[in-house]
């Protein structure tokens, strides 16, 4: 015969374990109810790609020594920041891809940021030591200055020599200027800090003026 308390106590863990059954059913169902209500809140269709658009670049030729216009039709964003990057990203992979006329390794991965910034009336501003260039307060219109900030292993793997070098400064500038007309002067950091040449001999320490570089692209065609 069973003792009593044996009784009593198979009768308590009985009932402990049917309570804790409903319990953990209604928590399942309550996860399972969040869960479909999340995947409801997201969004059914994927972003959107940034639209084609055409973009001019000044491609550099080292044969020549010359910086010629193409037109290709990119992605490009409506921020002008990232559209400034991505324009240069594109320069710089027609220069990392197999038979360029101007070969330089990185491609779009060699520019970090830009960032456009009002430019300084007859003074071209120079980006503080150290600083990282704030798109905060910028003017909606008037002239600007495009910062642009290279990695370190661009500069170092760049092909050294003073009119290569020229060739890429001349190249970007004159980019930039072709699809953002506002741009009015370029400055570049190295990893986010002033550089004095990019591989030894252009100088990185100088504003570069675009209506100047565009002139010397144009005579160059």
């Amino acid at each position: 015969m069973i003792p009593r308390y044996q009784t009593v106590l198979f009768v308590i863990l009985l009932v402990a374990s049917v309570v804790m059954g409903a319990v953990l059913w209604q928590l399942r169902n309550r996860d399972r109810q969040r869960l479909l209500e999340v995947e409801n809140s997201l969004p059914t269709q994927a972003p959107e790609a940034a639209p084609e658009q055409q973009a001019t670049l000044y491609v550099a030729n080292d044969a020549d020594g010359s910086v010629a216009a193409e037109v290709f039709s990119l992605p490009l964003p409506q921020n002008p920041n990232e559209r400034a990057r991505a324009i240069l990203g594109k320069l710089l992979d027609l220069y990392a891809a197999p038979g360029s006329t101007h070969p330089v390794p990185g491609g779009d991965a060699s520019i970090a940021h830009v960032f456009l910034l009002p430019a300084a009336d007859g003074n071209p501003a120079a980006t503080p030591s150290g600083a990282t260039p704030s798109t905060e307060n910028r003017a909606p219109s008037g002239p600007e200055l495009a910062v642009v900030d290279l990695t370190r292993s661009f500069a170092a793997n760049h092909p050294s020599g003073l009119e290569t070098e020229t060739l890429t400064i001349l190249s970007i500038c004159a980019t930039l200027h072709a699809n953002l007309p506002r741009i009015t002067q370029v400055r570049f950091l190295v990893d986010g800090q002033p550089c004095a040449t990019l591989a030894g001999h252009a100088d990185l320490t100088r504003t570069y003026l675009t209506g100047e570089t565009a002139s010397t692209a144009a005579a160059d065609r």
